[in-house]
């Protein structure tokens, strides 16, 4: 029992390490020897729960997504009487509002996509975490369309897609160009004028060519 305990234990001081790390370092710079000083472990406890120290760190970056996921989704669905195109709203300006607190751990992760074409089990694991994150966001938007819609339904897929797609393509451009991206209230204003002449209130929206 003490060792399965301390098993546990191992691996839970591992992950706070690397998240530490993760946030004071840099993916690329952080050590297998720095994990271990940091969670007062040892090497071969990376390797039992993780079985790399790339494991370890993919699992701290989606530890962290997770919760990120997680509130954002709290946000979004605070308001039981929004559309999905409000939820929507609420959710990119809050994920904007966020990235300055979040710039170190976003870094980090871009570092792990850079390394990702030519390391396989670090491509699998980031496809894996994506993957979890559209099925939490796809059964948000089903939630939202109220409709019987299921989660599993391709129109909530593809819509989940873009969501995460605008998250990403909103933290790439604040890291590299934090001036020249909107103001959370810019970009709901931006968004409700695009969504008003795309649906004016005649309802007389042309369909596109086939």
């Amino acid at each position: 029992m003490r060792s399965t305990l301390l098993a546990v234990g191992h691996r839970d001081d591992l992950l706070a390490a690397a998240r530490t790390l993760l946030e004071d370092k840099g993916y690329a710079h952080i050590t297998a020897r720095d994990l271990v000083a940091a969670s007062g472990t040892n090497l071969a406890s990376i390797g039992y729960h993780f079985g790399s120290k790339a494991g370890l760190l993919n699992a701290a970056i989606a530890t962290v997504f997770e919760e990120w996921t997680d509130q954002l989704a709290e946000l979004a669905m605070a308001d039981p009487g929004a559309s999905p195109v409000e939820r929507g709203h609420v959710t990119w300006a809050a994920w904007l509002g966020s990235l300055a607190e979040k710039r170190s751990l976003l870094v980090s992760y871009v570092e792990a996509l850079a390394q990702a074409e030519r390391a396989p089990e670090l491509r699998k694991q980031i496809a894996g975490l994506y993957r979890a994150c559209r099925e939490k966001v796809a059964a948000l938007v089903a939630e939202s369309l109220a409709d019987g819609t299921p989660a599993d339904d391709p129109r909530c897929a593809a819509l989940a897609t873009f969501v995460v797609a605008v998250c990403d393509g909103l933290a790439v451009q604040w890291l590299v160009d934090p001036d020249g991206v909107p103001e959370p209230d810019q970009l709901v204003a931006g968004l409700t004028t695009l969504w008003s002449a795309s649906f004016p209130p005649d309802g007389n929206v042309s369909a596109p060519d086939a």
